[in-house]
């Protein structure tokens, strides 16, 4: 049985989003060494509508020599969406009408990880819905003071930390789980 997994860049503030302009200072190779490993134990990738678009339209125009856009074009893609009947780029399913449900049966049929990216309201909505198995952070010591925050106008969910790791930047790679699922 598959588990969908989450990864964001976080501040300490709690800010996800625009991590193009204040994570780069932080990469290293051990966080590379990370996000390899998380590209690795893939088996299928989900996201929300707006992240699709976005790398939808950059992901197939980039290098196909870098990794990631090699791993991100060829894997099996989930995006959900109300509004979006059609996915045009390849290998990628739209998921609409009874999400929750559609979802337990992708994870019931796939083996490893479904991993995404971003998407804050998406892996609330994962939350509220018993559907997350792991979040995974990378939590930068800068604090951003502005952008959307993963957890924003959210109830309580209590998590347990299964993995922890100190890179040499600072940077924290933590993993959690639903405290139910522990």
């Amino acid at each position: 049985m598959g588990k969908i997994v989450a990864n964001f860049f976080i501040s300490l503030d709690g800010v996800v989003e625009a991590p193009d302009q204040w994570h780069f200072p932080y990469w290293n190779d051990e966080m590379g060494a990370a996000i390899e490993a998380g590209m690795q134990s893939a088996s299928a990738f989900l996201m929300g509508r707006k992240l699709y678009d976005e790398w939808s339209a950059y992901w197939t125009t980039t290098d196909q020599d870098q990794d990631f856009a090699k791993f991100i074009n060829d894997a099996t893609k989930y995006v959900l969406s109300s509004t979006m009947e059609k996915a045009e780029w390849h290998n990628t399913t739209v998921i609409s009408g009874d999400v929750a449900a559609e979802l337990r049966e992708i994870k019931e049929r796939t083996d490893g990880a479904i991993q995404m990216s971003g998407c804050a309201t998406t892996v609330r909505w994962l939350l509220a819905n018993g559907l997350l198995d792991e979040l995974n952070l990378l939590l930068h010591p800068i604090a951003v003071g502005h952008g959307q925050r993963l957890f924003e106008d959210t109830p309580t969910h209590p998590l347990k930390l299964v993995r922890s790791e100190t890179f040499q930047t600072g940077v924290l790679n933590l993993s959690y789980v639903p405290e139910n699922a522990a």
